[in-house]
């Protein structure tokens, strides 16, 4: 028995020498990190575009070494002085998408990204690298950041952008915070924006997991100004002055609503707390986007915005890939029939047991027809990630395949309950 209790002493000596406290490396304030991705479909690279500071950080405490999914991109802090690993994060990006479009092949762009990082206490190196659907570089860049440097631009200390809590759950470093922000609104439509704001909060905890976790949310509405009234739709010849300047027909695909001017976007949320950010447009047109880690975009005044704002979240939060195929789809190149996807809803078997294999029930027909799938709750079905054939989805239907069912599947709840409590637990 002595010998036992000094072993779990030792152990335990042992695991709080090598835990990883935010206090020793991390004020508590943001690093705001803007980077411009640049290149074409030939050759990408990464530019450091500015940095900023924010006065508190609204981010994860634990866990800093670790990532909850993979990502299309990835930041790695480390300590300048030993080297140790401080800080990681995953992303995707609006530009790596459009490297899979035919105009990257034709056209070079650079397009704004930005990133929220705990803010060092000491020099840091910061590590960001971007990966192709294959899992290689595809470009990558290295930078040292001194917390003293007169040159990180202080922000969110003055001119706070109006707000107000729809939930207030607890404080941020217990909460996962969410900001929605206006898009297309006029100050004189901010009573709209809220009322909207309300609905989309109000559909998002109407879903599993999400329901019976919404103690652990902070949801603030902000009314971001528009001078228009509106958004953007090209195909309409419709250009509005708004506060993102957001628009439709994003890599020429009607419904694909998004905004390339990301500064803007956390500019009006400077003096905030957040982390997660929903943008409501002020239009009845169809469409939306959502860019893991970066932002979900919808509009606010179609008929299907309750279950799209969902569906856009489950991409930017959950990581979720979608469920949906089309034969003729700007990007069916996107997944890679011969590497397993990091979305965890998706598989081209390559490695299934590391997604839902464990969920099958005993003599689960592979791939599942769907002639089963009242039978098969979860199944391997085919046809996912935009391809009719090689990608399997886990169940039939869902809210990330269709805006006409009402819940997740098992497999998505499953997946982002384990987001929801990597960031909380």
């Amino acid at each position: 028995m002595k010998k036992y209790s000094l072993f779990l002493l030792c152990l335990m000596a042992t695991i709080s020498l090598h835990a990883q406290r935010f206090a020793d490396y991390f004020a508590d304030k943001t690093l705001r990190v803007d980077y411009i991705f640049t290149g074409n479909a030939a050759k990408q690279e990464i530019c450091l575009d500015g940095l900023s500071c924010l006065p508190s950080w609204a981010g994860r405490k634990h866990h800093l070494s670790e990532l909850p999914l993979q990502g299309n991109g990835q930041i790695i802090m480390r300590d300048a002085a030993n080297g140790n690993v401080i800080y990681k994060t995953s992303f995707s990006s609006l530009f790596q998408e459009w490297l899979e479009t035919e105009e990257a092949k034709a056209v070079t762009k650079g397009l704004e990204n930005t990133f929220l990082l705990p803010h060092p206490l000491r020099p840091a190196e910061i590590e960001i690298t971007l990966f192709d659907p294959r899992r290689n570089v595809r470009a990558s860049m290295k930078h040292t950041v001194n917390p003293d440097d007169i040159l990180i631009h202080q922000k969110g200390t003055a001119h706070i952008t109006p707000h107000k809590y729809l939930l207030q759950s607890g404080n941020t470093d217990k909460c996962i915070d969410v900001a929605i922000l206006a898009e297309g609104y006029t100050p004189e439509e901010m009573s709209v924006f809220y009322e909207d704001a309300a609905i989309a909060c109000e559909s998002l905890f109407a879903h599993e997991p999400f329901r019976s976790m919404k103690k652990r949310f902070n949801i603030v509405a902000v009314a971001s100004p528009s001078e228009d009234s509106g958004v953007s739709v090209p195909r309409l010849r419709e250009w509005k002055r708004t506060a993102f300047n957001s628009h439709f027909s994003t890599f020429y695909s009607d419904r694909y609503l998004t905004t390339s001017r990301v500064k803007s976007i956390h500019d009006a949320l400077a003096g905030i707390p957040y982390e997660h950010i929903i943008i409501l447009a002020n239009t009845e047109e169809y469409g939306g986007g959502g860019i893991y880690n970066s932002y979900t975009l919808t509009t606010a005044h179609h008929p299907m915005f309750r279950p799209v704002v969902v569906h856009e979240f489950g991409h930017s939060f959950g990581g979720l890939a979608d469920e949906y195929f089309y034969d003729d789809d700007v990007m069916t190149d996107t997944y890679p029939l011969d590497v397993e996807p990091w979305e965890q809803n998706i598989s081209t078997r390559i490695d299934f047991s590391s997604k839902w294999e464990d969920m099958l029930a005993q003599k689960t027909p592979v791939p599942t027809p769907t002639s089963e799938s009242k039978t098969y709750r979860v199944g391997v079905y085919e046809g996912a990630g935009y391809s009719a054939k090689g990608i399997y989805r886990p169940a039939d239907n869902c809210r990330m395949r269709t805006n006409e069912y009402p819940t997740f599947c098992p497999v998505c709840e499953r997946a982002i309950r384990r987001v929801i409590e990597f960031y909380t637990e």
